[in-house]
């Protein structure tokens, strides 16, 4: 997955010093982004919306002839209660206002738990090409979706670690969510961060740290670790440091540069811009987010 930045320019649009703010999640706004794409069902109580290691539902095409994949949907509940399970453990019971269902739709993966109604439903769903089409119409939506994201990465991690459930050689495999031939001009349209390098073995991230900044690799390959073990390698295009940039708390895992590595620096300013320039950015960086929650999810069965 790589994200290659598209024809919006970034000239003029060079960012300030004040701090921009990223709005913390609004049922009210995810109300009427669903609307612009989605259509209300009713789910009546007991039925399964969708199960775990289940991509979307084989269906007949109009000739019955031969099996179509239907895209996997992610929901935002009007009314009623959801209950989200991963093997036997109840991961969340979703409410009124919440959105749920995503991380499939949003990165084309099996989903991670079993949906269930819990009480008669009403709910809005859109498909990962709804959800595009929305995303252009109102790109700042998926900064609010990515704090919400964030959040539960926190609180699945303090699950994983209080189980201390990670595995030594399950680390995420490498995504790119940036085309790095094409980021540096981009970036430097909108701040005054120039690249920086770090030699092999060096630390880049320590977990705990406050994080200002978070990073592209340009060239080279960093290992994240939580804890001592590796949890994530990161290549040329993918990015580290995003959740401390996205929610301004102590970062999660520290990072270590695997080769001589380079690293282009983003502002939380010059991120926020850099989605309002192009949705497709803020699709990527949420199915980036998206793997890594059901990554962490995964460490719980």
């Amino acid at each position: 997955m790589t994200y290659a930045l598209g024809r919006a320019s970034a000239s003029g649009l060079k960012c300030g010093k004040q701090t921009m703010n990223i709005p913390s999640y609004d049922p009210a706004a995810a109300l009427e982004f669903f609307r612009a794409g989605g259509a209300v069902e009713a789910i009546p109580a007991g039925r399964t919306i969708f199960r775990e290691s289940r991509f979307g539902r084989r269906l007949l095409n109009g000739f019955g002839r031969r099996l179509l994949l239907q895209r996997d949907k992610m929901y935002l509940l009007l009314k009623g209660r959801v209950s989200l399970v991963a093997g036997r453990h109840e991961l969340r019971s979703v409410k009124s206002g919440e959105i749920f269902g995503e991380m499939a739709a949003l990165a084309n993966m099996p989903r991670s738990a079993t949906a269930v109604a819990k009480t008669p439903c009403r709910v809005i769903a859109l498909d990962q090409r709804q959800f595009r089409k929305a995303l252009a119409r109102k790109p700042a939506f998926a900064l609010m979706l990515m704090k919400l994201m964030v959040k539960r990465l926190r609180e699945t991690l303090a699950h994983v670690k209080a189980a201390d459930a990670f595995s030594d050689d399950d680390a995420l495999e490498e995504s790119a969510v940036f085309n790095p031939r094409l980021l540096a001009d981009t970036v430097r349209g909108l701040s005054d961060d120039p690249p920086v390098s770090f030699l092999r073995n060096q630390v880049i991230l320590e977990e705990g740290q406050l994080g200002t900044r978070m990073y592209v690799v340009l060239e080279g390959r960093v290992a994240v670790t939580i804890g001592k073990r590796v949890v994530d390698r990161i290549g040329p295009g993918g990015v580290l440091g995003e959740l401390a940039l996205l929610d301004q708390v102590p970062r999660v895992a520290s990072a270590l540069a695997e080769d001589n590595v380079s690293l282009q620096p983003i502002s939380r300013n010059a991120f926020i811009a850099l989605i309002n320039l192009d949705p497709e950015l803020g699709a990527a960086m949420l199915a980036t987010l998206a793997e890594r929650l059901r990554y962490l999810t995964g460490r719980l069965k």
